[in-house]
């Protein structure tokens, strides 16, 4: 065997049945995440965010790139600072800074049953919010031009695994994402090269949180699969 190639890590031995079992018990956990929009301020230590970050940095990826950086913030001055600018593009999309909004009748119409609207409290409320940049250029060393491939498909994957590794540690997360986003670049100091994709906010659910009826409708496995 090359040098340069390792074994592959062993997996462990299990029967058929207890394959079945596992995957099974992992889909009736993730089945039970759903997006929150109500947090509350109750800490989370930093230790968790940790290792859901580091889960995240073993998704597949380009060429092994990684092309990723989560931007952690938890200061009251930076979180006031994103929920300012954020609400200032979300008045813009839904038309509620007087002008014609960004968003078409049909999008807002989509939105409707989730109930949402430029109001986004949760942002300096909830203990957490990592920002999800995407690398165009870095490499594994970061050098800021060396190209990075399959960017936006790696730091998704990267994403659920960092949403499913907070989901398995027990805490509530939320996937936002303010139309432009240049300023969370700006705000969280990162380069030009990084492309802001997404806040993930985690934290505790408050006791009045709710989940729309809409959301609960997820499309059967005859729907979203085809055996060919």
């Amino acid at each position: 065997m090359s040098e340069s190639h390792h074994p592959f890590p062993p997996l462990p031995e299990l029967s058929d049945g207890e394959r079945v079992a596992r995957a099974r018990a992992a889909y009736e956990r993730l089945k039970t995440r759903h997006s929150c929009r109500s947090f509350t301020d109750t800490p989370v230590p930093r230790e968790v965010i940790e290792n859901a970050i580091l889960a995240a940095g073993t998704a597949p990826n380009g060429a092994n790139h990684q092309p990723w950086h989560f931007a952690v913030v938890s200061s009251t001055e930076k979180k006031r600072a994103i929920r300012e600018a954020a609400e200032a593009e979300e008045r813009r999309f839904y038309g509620e800074d007087g002008d014609r909004p960004k968003a078409s009748e049909e999008w807002l119409d989509a939105l409707t049953p989730i109930g949402t609207d430029a109001h986004k409290p949760f942002l300096e409320i909830a203990p957490w919010l990592i920002v999800c940049f995407a690398q165009r250029k870095g490499g594994i060393d970061e050098d800021g031009t060396t190209q990075n491939y399959y960017v936006n498909e790696s730091v998704g994957i990267a994403c659920g695994m960092m949403i499913s590794t907070l989901h398995e540690a027990g805490l509530a997360t939320l996937t936002h994402t303010p139309s432009p986003m240049g300023f969370l670049r700006q705000i969280c100091g990162r380069p030009e090269w990084e492309k802001p994709l997404m806040i993930v906010v985690a934290g505790h659910p408050a006791a009045d949180a709710t989940v729309p009826e809409h959301a609960l409708r997820k499309k059967p496995l005859t729907q979203i699969a085809s055996w060919l």
